[in-house]
């Protein structure tokens, strides 16, 4: 009983296994391309940046990129105070 459910979920998994990799897309095609096109071709006149990802990263994900460098700083100071010394302690 236990030998024959250990194979049934082993092909269970392999049967899902083959048809996740029977349906994925060829490596480097993304489903849509018009919103890559846009960026690219926008890039330079709305973000006067000559690179593109740059550009979307400080420009068009600007709030997005100010809250992950807000969550690196909370959490660097919060390391930092963990791991400072108190006066009058010895090394």
């Amino acid at each position: 009983m236990r030998t024959s459910l250990g194979l049934l979920a082993f092909i269970g998994f392999t049967l899902f296994l083959l048809a996740a990799m029977i349906s994925i897309r060829p490596f480097g095609e993304p489903p849509y391309r018009e919103m890559d096109d846009w960026f690219i071709t926008h890039a330079q006149i709305e973000a006067s940046a000559n690179n593109v990802v740059t550009s979307i990263v400080f420009d068009y994900r600007g709030f997005d990129t100010l809250g992950e460098a807000t969550v690196l700083f909370t959490a660097v100071s919060g390391v930092l105070m963990v791991l400072r010394r108190k006066e009058g302690t010895k090394k």
